[in-house]
């Protein structure tokens, strides 16, 4: 009962010093696994804090486990990988969610389309936390995608660590 005890409050003493964005000058940094139609993979972002409210930075994804097509084919390194840069507005303190949670919509341009993104942040100490993502595609490159021109080129969630730096 007592370990039990002691996490609880070590666990709440983190929680209590958490801040989600601190505005410019900020660096955050996520980890996670990027889930699509067809494969998984990971899943590696940096936002750079601009302003009070705005971010930019970028964001890489490999897909590791892609499922073969009907001809027993798999996808090359250049239909794995994606790589962008991003936008992003910081509504947490808009929305008063605390200083522990971010909400942030954005914008992003990688090697495949124009998209956008919705995430959200919730950090359990001032140097850790967990995030969420969700991305679509907004104006593919090419209009007549299919086969492995698909990965990385269609709705993707994205679940991880978050990072203070």
């Amino acid at each position: 009962m007592k370990k039990v005890l002691t996490a609880l409050v070590l666990f709440t003493a983190c929680m209590i010093q958490a801040q989600a964005y601190k505005g410019k000058g900020d660096a955050k940094g996520q980890i996670g696994t990027n889930l699509q139609d067809g494969g998984t993979g990971i899943y590696l972002s940096t936002d750079f804090g601009l302003g009070e409210n705005i971010s930019v930075g970028l964001t890489g994804n490999y897909l590791l486990s892609v499922r073969a097509n009907a001809l027993g084919e798999i996808p090359v390194f250049q239909d794995r990988i994606d790589l962008k840069a991003r936008f992003n507005a910081n509504l947490g303190d808009v929305f008063e969610l605390g200083s522990k949670m971010d909400l942030y919509p954005g914008i992003d341009l990688g090697l495949k389309n124009f998209g956008g993104h919705l995430g959200f942040r919730y950090f359990l100490s001032d140097g850790f936390g967990l995030f969420t993502e969700a991305s679509v595609p907004i104006a593919k490159y090419d209009k007549t995608v299919t086969g492995f021109g698909r990965l990385n080129n269609q709705f993707a969630l994205n679940i991880g660590a978050a990072f203070n730096f």
